[in-house]
Formats: C-alpha cells, sequence, structure tokens
C-alpha cells in the first residue's frame, strides 16, 4: 500500500460515497419542479403538500451531497499534484464553469426555494425549483465534460519545456469548442442524469410503496407512486438507448476498456460472442469458465457489424491494459440490474394505470426493497468507467502513477482516508436516519377542510 495506491483508494471511496447523493438531486429536482407547477395549474393542495414532503427528503440529500463534494476538488491539489499541473488548463475551466454559474444558481435558488413558502408567487417559487433542477443538471455537464476529456482527450496540445525545472511538459487547451463538444462527454452526461432520474423514481416509488401498504395517504402516494413509475420507465428506456450509444463510442476510443467487459482475450476471426458468465483469469490470460455465449453479439452491439472481430487483450501490452475481472463483472452486474429495474417498472407503471397497486402487495413490498437497485447500478456504471480506463489517468496521455503527488508519503494518504472513512460514516448514519424519520412519518396532515 504506497502513496499511489492509497490515493486511488481515497478517491474512488470519497467519489462513490459522494455519487451515492448525486443521481438522487438530479431526479428529485425535476420531479418536484412538476409537483409544484401541478399545484399552480391546478390550485389542488394534493401536488402543495407532495411539494413540500419530497421536499424535504431532497433537502437532506441535498446537504449531504454539497458537504461530500467539496473534499473532491482539494484531492486534485493535495493527492494528484502532478495531475493538475499537467492538466490543468484544461480540466480546471469546465470545473470553473460548473462552480461560477451552474452551483451560483443552484445554491441562490434553493436558498430562494427553502426560505420562500409564503413569501413569493406559487409560480415564483415554482420556477425557483424548476431553476435549481436545471442548474443541477447543469452542473453536472460541466464535471461530466471534464471526465469525458479524461477519457478522450480532445482539443489539447501537449507542450514541452526545457528552462522550467518544476514542469517539463503539460497538456494546454488547444480548441474549447472541440472540449465542449467531445462526444463521449455528452454520451457520459446524459446516461449519468438519466439514471439519475431511475433512481429518483425508485426512491419516490419504494417510500409511497410502504405507506400504500399501510393504508397511509392512499391517494397522496399513489399518485406520487403512479407520476414516478412513469418518470422512471421513460428514463430507463432512454438509460438503455443511451447506454448502447455509449458503449460504441467506448468501442471506437478505448479498445483496451472494450476488451476487458467483454473479457476478450485472443482476437478472433469474424464476430466475437457474447459470453453471459465468464470468470476472467488475468494470470493466465484466458477465461476459466464460459457459459451461454452468444454468438457475434458482442461484435454487433460494438461495432454494429457482427463479422468484426474485437482486438483481444493479449493485442496490447500489459501495463496497458485495465483489471480484467473488476471491469467484466462491474459491467455485468450492471446491465443485469438495468434489466431488472427496465421489468419492475414496466409492471409498476401497469399497475399504477389500471389501479391495482393495493391489491398487490407482494409487489409493493418488493418495490420497497428494491430502492437500492439503481444506486448499485450506477455505482457499478462508475467503476466501469474508471476501472476500465486505467492505467491512464487521462487515457492514452497521461498515467495515474504520473499523476500522484511526489511530495506525499503512504503514512499521510493513509491517515487522510481513515478520517474520511469516519466522517463519512458519521455523515451516511445522520442521512440514512433523517431520510428513514421522514420518509416513515410521512406528510404533514392536511389542513382541515381539504380533500
Amino acid at each position: 500500500m504506497d502513496a499511489l495506491m492509497l490515493s486511488r483508494l481515497q478517491f474512488a471511496f470519497t467519489t462513490l460515497f459522494h455519487f451515492i447523493f448525486v443521481p438522487l438531486t438530479l431526479g428529485l429536482s425535476f420531479l418536484l419542479a412538476w409537483m409544484e407547477w401541478r399545484y399552480v395549474r391546478t390550485g389542488d393542495e394534493k401536488w402543495l403538500r407532495m411539494s413540500k414532503f419530497w421536499g424535504k427528503l431532497f433537502l437532506i440529500n441535498f446537504a449531504v451531497g454539497i458537504v461530500t463534494g467539496i473534499t473532491l476538488e482539494f484531492q486534485f491539489g493535495m493527492n494528484w499534484a502532478e495531475y493538475s499541473k499537467y492538466v490543468g488548463d484544461i480540466f480546471g475551466a469546465p470545473l470553473a464553469i460548473e462552480a461560477t454559474v451552474a452551483f451560483f444558481l443552484e445554491s441562490v435558488f434553493i436558498g430562494v426555494w427553502i426560505f420562500g413558502w409564503d413569501k413569493i408567487s406559487k409560480k415564483m417559487h415554482a420556477l425557483a425549483i424548476t431553476i435549481v433542477a436545471i442548474a443541477t443538471n447543469l452542473s453536472a455537464l460541466w464535471i461530466l465534460l471534464a471526465n469525458g476529456w479524461m477519457q478522450n482527450p480532445v482539443g489539447a496540445t501537449v507542450n514541452r519545456f526545457t528552462s522550467n525545472p518544476f514542469l517539463t511538459e503539460r497538456a494546454e487547451m488547444s480548441d474549447f469548442i472541440a472540449v465542449l463538444t467531445n462526444p463521449y462527454g455528452w454520451l457520459k452526461f446524459f446516461h449519468t442524469i438519466l439514471a439519475g432520474y431511475v433512481v429518483a423514481a425508485f426512491f419516490v416509488m419504494g417510500i409511497s410503496a410502504w405507506h400504500i401498504m399501510r393504508r397511509n395517504e392512499n391517494d397522496f402516494f399513489k399518485s406520487s407512486f403512479k407520476l414516478a413509475a412513469w418518470f422512471g420507465l421513460a428514463s430507463c428506456i432512454l438509460v438503455i438507448g443511451i447506454g448502447d450509444m455509449h458503449g460504441a463510442e467506448v468501442a471506437k476510443i478505448q479498445p483496451t476498456k472494450l476488451a476487458a467487459m467483454e473479457s476478450v482475450w485472443e482476437t478472433s476471426e469474424g464476430g466475437t460472442g457474447f459470453p453471459l458468465i465468464a470468470i476472467p483469469d488475468e494470470a493466465k490470460e484466458e477465461n476459466m469458465f464460459e457459459a451461454l455465449v452468444i454468438p457475434k453479439l458482442a461484435s454487433l452491439l460494438s461495432y454494429r457489424d457482427p463479422n468484426r472481430p474485437i482486438k483481444g487483450l493479449k493485442d496490447f501490452p500489459k501495463d496497458e491494459r485495465p483489471p480484467v475481472a473488476m471491469t467484466f463483472f462491474s459491467f455485468r452486474l450492471m446491465v443485469g440490474i438495468g434489466t431488472v429495474m427496465a421489468l419492475l417498472l414496466i409492471a409498476a407503471a401497469f399497475l399504477s394505470w389500471k389501479g391495482k397497486l393495493e391489491q398487490n402487495p407482494a409487489f409493493l413490498k418488493i418495490l420497497l426493497w428494491s430502492i437500492p437497485l439503481p444506486y448499485i447500478a450506477g455505482l457499478l456504471g462508475w467503476i466501469v468507467a474508471e476501472v476500465g480506463r486505467q492505467p491512464w489517468i487521462v487515457y492514452g496521455m497521461l498515467k495515474t502513477s504520473d499523476g500522484v503527488s511526489k511530495s506525499l508519503d503512504a503514512g499521510q494518504v493513509a491517515l487522510s482516508l481513515a478520517v474520511f472513512i469516519v466522517l463519512y460514516s458519521f455523515l451516511a448514519n445522520v442521512d440514512f436516519y433523517l431520510l428513514f424519520k421522514y420518509a416513515r412519518k410521512g406528510p404533514e396532515p392536511a389542513a382541515v377542510g381539504e380533500v
């Protein structure tokens, strides 16, 4: 466990923990905006109560997400100083735009929304949460464009210096439009935010299912459930479509990641099959076991050509291959969980449309226990994206081992990692306690005379 490995573990831990809160913010903000505008249009107090109830859970999640996100940027200077010096000219630009534009809008209007009840008009209040939703997703856009550049470094040139003892070379931006329009970044953005909408849908459906099973505020929670089910189904269909396009982009620009995702060791003649089950053996450079191989499917999905083979890992230098087993299993689990979620959303949308939720308590219980599924799928997706990119921190340009701070020692990183684990464990317990408490409590009672 040297400073490099500990720094990688620390960034992975803090990033994955932070991402637990991000997708719910992305999706629930739009659901809240829809609820408030429905209240503005109809005057039905039920939608106002829904906005306040789900808004309370949104704010708990939002607050912890902000706290856990702040520490990530500090690590670029503390743990990854060489990376920051090398790509700061490019990587810093979208992060600066995110902070000065998207995060500023998000922060200002979340304050207006929190403190504006009964102080501003209904339309202005609904507009405030709408701006929060848009700004939150814009924030994700700039961050994911930055990450997309790390995956597919475009619009950059490498300048070398002979007279600077502290910096021998660095990547400098040569085409901002290329960075802005990077197809990898945009596909990653849509795939991530749509997955966040699915998280919000399962969150709302699961909590609503718990209350419906207990006959608590049935009209309130059946309306919440129905809204979330259709929102989630539409988002899930789009996630699958964008994910397919994203996979084809990976095949084009990251062949080593593709080979690891499919655990392809040898470049075969003709199309490459898709094994539903396999056990990679990285030491022997082969799969110990394969089962249920669908002929040529991997080639068809990757290249839109069933006869074009996927380049095997043995055709790449060993020091440029990602960890195969982790990438392969994470990808398979993500796809499997996504398939299960799609089936659950189809059933949820159908039963809510037919008004038969209460007659299916077993299905409601399944949805309650399914709340973690989209979270797990999202985290697995990030493991595929980041582990599959290794050993590169900027694909094909800068290796992870060259990006770590030179002044760090293992003891320093071990200490900060331990502090992060303790602090984040405390925050997780606080967050889960508050979410559980207020989700179980339900909405505030309707005022006398309200239906």
